[in-house]
């Protein structure tokens, strides 16, 4: 069977699972069940027994004693959605006034439901853009994705001054309070000071000092800003 015919005859649930998989194996690490089975709020049972089909199917292959890996058809299929998902949040936001915390429940949704071409005049209309409105990487139509080394903001010492890249958060509350804080991609920030043991962190951004925690910080992905 051809790719493209594999590509037409996945089901939702299955797209859902590729997606799932990709987002939990970053740099083609294995995902266990466990992972997956949280991920998509689903029984570990249920997931072990679409992971066997999907593997049957060539999507998956398994990893002994660490869980599952994409193959690279399943990888293609996965690639697929992550751009139709990224793509369609772009939309939303730049040419339907959706704010950025929003737009993934909506995503979710049409992901499944447009086709090709809608999604590649969607991405004409935006003028071929490299990320979402989180900063996540758009995948090229070919399935390449650019790849940026980039620095959570809790790993940056004192003194810094950075430029927030990426927001690795799906949450509506704390997007919304991440954006109250100015901390949204784009957004150029100093680290003023960083407490030891996982404590606190002092930035400064748009001129005004402002605290968060460790944990939030390890979601927000920095590099240096340019010019310094």
């Amino acid at each position: 069977m051809s790719a493209a015919a594999v590509q037409d005859s996945l089901t939702r649930s299955v797209e859902d699972y590729l997606k799932a998989i990709y987002g939990l194996s970053p740099e083609g690490r294995p995902a266990s069940t466990s992972e997956i089975a949280h991920r998509l709020e689903l029984s570990a049972p249920s997931v072990s027994a679409m992971v066997k089909r999907l593997s049957e199917h060539g999507l998956l292959e398994h990893v002994p004693y660490k869980g599952v890996q994409l193959t690279p058809e399943g990888r293609r299929a996965a690639l697929r959605m992550v751009r139709r998902h990224r793509l369609i949040e772009a939309y939303l936001v730049g040419r339907l006034g959706y704010t950025w915390d929003t737009v993934h429940e909506e995503a979710e949704r049409l992901e499944h439901a447009v086709s090709d071409t809608l999604v590649e005049r969607m991405a004409e209309a935006l003028g071929y853009p490299r990320a979402d409105p989180h900063g996540e990487p758009i995948p090229a139509p070919d399935g390449s994705i650019e790849q940026v080394s980039l620095t959570p903001l809790a790993d940056i010492p004192p003194g810094e001054e950075v430029e927030l890249r990426r927001v690795e958060e799906s949450n509506p509350e704390r997007l919304r309070y991440l954006a109250s804080l100015g901390l949204q991609p784009a957004a150029r920030l100093t680290v003023v000071d960083r407490q030891p043991f996982e404590g606190p962190i002092t930035i400064r951004v748009a001129g005004q000092e402002r605290v968060i925690g460790h944990e939030l910080g390890r979601v927000l992905w920095c590099s240096r800003a340019e010019g310094r």
